[in-house]
């Protein structure tokens, strides 16, 4: 038996955040582990430290849920201390790994991956994978792009989410040998223990049609636009926006906009980071997920209203459109345009879409199965071998 037979365990290290950090890719990486290890052996590489906290933009980069998604890993990596990144690479090298796989999100880990992977390069026959959340940062710079550049060199395939991140990598790096495959379901906050009667007392939201932006709050995500649309829509239909995440720029330009155009009985702001344990409650009690981004490659977001089967407006951006149905899941309406942005929600509740596009759900999830992340990892891995 070969390593290309895809029933034989591997080793795999598996390098990224996990807790105790928050955020998505966190989520994305213990939730990968849990299932690759149904079928491989995983070592689990933590970083010590992340982001340093000048740079860091929000309250905590740490999870205090009640309840968090916990997985034991080895935090070794600090960001600035090189070191650690030593230390890294040789811990890695000792497990001897088939397959390192590289969370990728943002230049900023170049120096210490850099480092990691060339080592790994000289100690180990491991293959190199990055999965990229995004190719570059969706706020980029000159530099960010050098910086890129000079971190994929010592990859030997990468997994991409979306078209937009496929052209950007074939961009950076042209003859890369990637796979393609969606971000999956961010199925873990569905606990199903309640209904939309308890969620809706939960989060105080009345009675009214809901419609729910999720997640921290950043020029590209176009919650202005979301709000311009606003006065269009309870113009036609009785509405609350939830705004659900916390501000990471200065939330003076939002809040004034819904004071000025008397909107503070139709907008709530829930300005902090919203525990794993809550975020159950705002998907269950809303009606419609809305996705007003500028710019995007894919979002978690999305896949968490997927995994609660709520419908979606997204813009026509990045890799958005490759996970809304048009009429099965969602709407699909330009970016920067609040008019189109306000139809598409008139539309949704005044003709029950709701109720049209539940059927589609069951099937439509099948295309984001976590198993179908394995296989791709797995087939990338097979195509590889012998490179």
């Amino acid at each position: 038996m070969t390593k290309s037979d895809e029933s034989l365990s591997l080793r795999i290290c598996l390098v990224g955040p996990s807790y105790p950090y928050r955020g998505g890719i966190s989520h994305y990486n213990t939730r990968l582990a849990l299932e690759l290890r149904k079928k491989h052996e995983v070592y689990l590489v933590n970083y010590k430290r992340l982001y340093p906290e000048i740079l860091f933009p929000g309250k905590t980069q740490f999870d205090e849920s009640k309840n968090p998604f916990l997985i034991e890993s080895d935090r070794i990596i600090d960001s600035i201390n090189p070191l650690s990144w030593l230390k890294a690479a040789f811990r890695i090298a000792r497990f001897n790994p088939d397959i390192v796989i590289v969370q990728w999100w943002h230049p900023f880990f170049t120096p210490a991956l850099v480092k990691i992977c060339t080592i790994l390069r000289v100690l180990g026959k491991g293959k190199i994978i990055f999965i990229c959340h995004n190719v570059v940062p969706h706020e980029r710079s000159i530099l960010d792009g050098i910086l890129t550049r000079i971190a994929f060199i010592a990859v030997d395939a990468f997994l991409v989410q979306s078209n937009e991140d496929r052209d950007n990598l074939l961009y950076i790096k042209k003859r890369a040998h990637f796979i393609l495959h969606p971000l999956p379901l961010f199925d873990f906050f569905k606990r199903g223990d309640i209904n939309r009667l308890q969620a809706r007392e939960n989060i105080k939201s009345g009675d009214k049609n809901l419609i729910l932006f999720f997640g921290y709050i950043r020029p590209y995500k176009g919650l202005k636009y979301l709000l311009e649309a606003m006065p269009s829509i309870m113009e036609k239909i009785k509405i609350h926006l939830y705004v659900v995440g916390e501000f990471y720029q200065d939330s003076t330009f939002y809040k004034d906009f819904v004071k000025e155009n008397d909107l503070a009985g139709n907008v709530t702001f829930v300005d902090r980071y919203v525990d794993n344990d809550e975020v159950e409650n705002y998907f269950v009690a809303s009606d419609l997920v809305v996705l007003p981004y500028v710019s995007a490659t894919q979002s978690a977001i999305a896949q968490i209203a997927l995994a609660f089967e709520r419908p979606i407006v997204v813009t026509d951006v990045g890799g958005l459109p490759e996970v809304v149905s048009e009429e099965r899941t969602g709407f699909i309406v330009p970016p920067e345009d609040s008019e189109a942005l306000a139809s598409a929600v008139i539309r949704y509740f005044s003709e029950d879409w709701g109720t049209k596009m539940l059927p589609y759900f069951e099937d439509e999830k099948k295309r984001f199965a976590w198993a179908g992340m394995v296989s791709a990892l797995e087939e990338l891995f097979n195509s590889i071998q012998g490179v």
